[in-house]
């Protein structure tokens, strides 16, 4: 991967990744002045209110089981949260913060601040506002690269509450409102192995998005409800998610992918032309499509 990425991006990147260490004191063993280093500091931050799930935080940091193990269990012997097992499922487990680590956490919010604005209290106001918008910038595209696109069942929760979201959306967006049961393919058992599949797209565990696929005779796939979660729009997630249902497409044997949309639909009707696909005449009688494209598939 490193021979496909210039190498002076690597470089000014690998730069960026020093400052940042030593500017926000991440390579000291007492972060914010506390008693315990970074890593144990993020992981008492993302204990709030009743508790979270182990696995929740796992996913969310992606740290390793048995690292996430090791800090959770320095925490408790601090005395500032509890690890329990469900009673209904002994395999998971739920941290909690304890009164300690509350007032703990309280702390580290009031020292984090005050860091943060050590940052920014050196700059004019020209200045701060770049950096500010740097980071958004930066952190947006960190998580770009973190989404991953994967196969999945179709009548999963993930993909219902997708696809729930993705109707309320249709619903506010579409002059007439939508109704799924006037629209082709409601029944998500087709977007299955052989006749189809479902994608999700997942961002710190979280689906974002979703896309499914059905395969056709005569060496044609049909693309249909993709939607990808307004939070993370601009970030690439959309395209992510075609290319994976292009490439479904292709090990299936299709020479070609089709797909209609909605005029109300301007976000993806511009990432369809961007990626290839060319308005054609109406293939099919969806009931809510205006527009109808096709794309070769090399």
């Amino acid at each position: 991967m490193v021979d496909s990425v210039d190498s002076a991006a690597v470089a000014r990147v690998r730069a960026f990744n020093r400052a940042v260490t030593t500017r926000i004191g991440a390579l000291q063993d007492h972060y914010l002045g506390s008693a315990r280093p970074l890593g144990s500091s993020r992981v008492l931050w993302e204990i709030d209110g009743d508790g979270v799930e182990v696995r929740d935080i796992r996913e969310r940091l992606e740290l390793d089981s048995g690292y996430l193990s090791r800090l959770l269990r320095s925490l408790e012997r601090e005395g500032l949260v509890t690890v329990d097992a469900s009673p209904a499922d002994s395999r998971v487990r739920s941290i909690r913060p304890t009164d300690a680590g509350r007032a703990e956490r309280a702390e580290l919010d009031r020292r984090s601040d005050e860091l943060a604005a050590s940052l920014l209290a050196p700059l004019g106001d020209g200045q701060r506002r770049r950096l500010v918008d740097a980071m958004d910038t930066v952190m947006r595209l960190l998580d770009a690269g973190l989404v991953e696109v994967e196969p999945a069942d179709a009548a999963s929760d993930d993909a219902r509450r997708c696809l729930v979201a993705y109707y309320d959306e249709l619903a506010r967006r579409f002059p007439d409102g939508f109704d799924p049961g006037q629209s082709l393919h409601p029944d998500t058992h087709e977007f299955a192995e052989p006749t189809g599949r479902f994608v999700l797209a997942r961002l710190h565990g979280r689906a974002i998005g979703c896309g499914a696929v059905l395969f056709e005779d005569g060496g044609r796939a049909y693309l249909k409800r993709m939607w990808v979660d307004e939070s993370v729009r601009g970030m690439g997630v959309g395209r992510r998610i075609l290319e994976a249902l292009e490439q479904a497409a292709r090990e299936h044997g299709a020479t070609s992918a089709v797909l209609e949309t909605n005029a109300t639909l301007t976000e993806a009707i511009a990432m369809y032309r961007a990626s290839g696909y060319a308005e054609v005449e109406p293939f099919n009688d969806e009931f809510y499509a205006d527009l109808w494209f096709e794309k070769p598939l090399a």
